[in-house]
């Protein structure tokens, strides 16, 4: 079977997450010290370790099958390119940040200014689509510094807790875009590679999906019941098992991230006894 060829960032914010994330979905990697390829030991892929930046043109020329990488380069350098999952780490947003001390009301404040940049084509599409007119200088690292040495009145730059621009005496205040890690794939994927693709992706999905839930058991009165499984629904209904204890049940189920602390509160207040949470490891639905 041909290895399905995978790009990910050499070192960075980016590097940890995406070891991670193939450990968790059972893939093992022969990684030496140093090493620009390296393969998996229990499935049919090789790890091509590249710069971030590098990766969408690598990605267009068919070098590499797939990469996980910001999608925030996906806009700057390879718009053209799909992005197959989203994977929910490596969050920032490309902004537009300015010196704590410039008066700034709106966009139409940028007008005649210059802009110091990694992203020209995001943010430059920004500007035209706000209808401003301003210069763009275009560096490669340590951006925030601009306008401190008098290279710009304003930057454009990815931020994630902000901490950057604080230290610098800057001030976000315009958001371009949202960013997240992706796994996008080559628009030269050989058709050969798709088997492959789609079970690396059925082990991602599962993984994800495993993530956004909560595994939950309970004990409960058998009058009560049907009142608590209106607020289990589980993946088609909860499962129940009788205790030893008569008239008593245990109810298992999952409940979702994001709703976890209200379902928890309901369930209680509905007669919910003893109840346990356990993270789920991957979820396959």
């Amino acid at each position: 079977m041909k290895k399905l060829k995978i790009a990910i960032q050499k070192s960075g914010r980016l590097h940890n997450d995406s070891l991670q994330l193939l450990k968790n979905c059972g893939i093992h990697i022969d990684n030496g010290k140093d090493q620009l390829k390296a393969p998996a030991k229990n499935f049919p892929l090789e790890i091509f370790y590249l710069r971030n930046g590098d990766s969408p043109q690598y990605l267009k020329d068919g070098v590499v099958d797939c990469a996980i990488i910001g999608e925030n380069l996906l806009v700057e350098k390879g718009d053209d390119i799909q992005v197959a999952e989203r994977l929910g780490f490596s969050k920032c947003r490309v902004s537009l940040a300015v010196s704590k001390i410039f008066e700034y009301d709106s966009v139409q404040d940028l007008n005649g200014k210059r802009i110091a940049t990694s992203y020209p084509v995001t943010t430059q599409k920004f500007l035209n689509e706000q209808g401003i007119q301003a210069e763009l200088h275009i560096i490669n690292g340590s951006v925030e510094i601009a306008p401190n040495i008098g290279l710009a009145d304003a930057i454009c730059d990815i931020v994630s807790s902000g901490s950057t621009l604080f230290k610098n005496n800057l001030k976000e205040v315009e958001v371009l875009l949202k960013s997240e890690a992706v796994l996008a794939v080559s628009p030269r994927l050989p058709e050969e590679i798709n088997k492959v693709l789609d079970k690396f992706l059925f082990r991602i999905r599962a993984v994800l999906k495993g993530k956004d839930y909560r595994y939950v058991l309970l004990n409960a009165p058998n009058e009560k019941l049907d009142a608590i499984m209106d607020l289990l629904p589980g993946m088609k209904s909860p499962t129940i098992l009788p205790l030893a204890e008569e008239g008593w049940s245990s109810l298992h189920s999952v409940v979702n991230q994001d709703e976890f602390w209200d379902v928890i509160d309901s369930l209680k207040a509905a007669g919910a006894e003893g109840i346990l949470v356990c993270p789920i490891e991957k979820m396959v639905v």
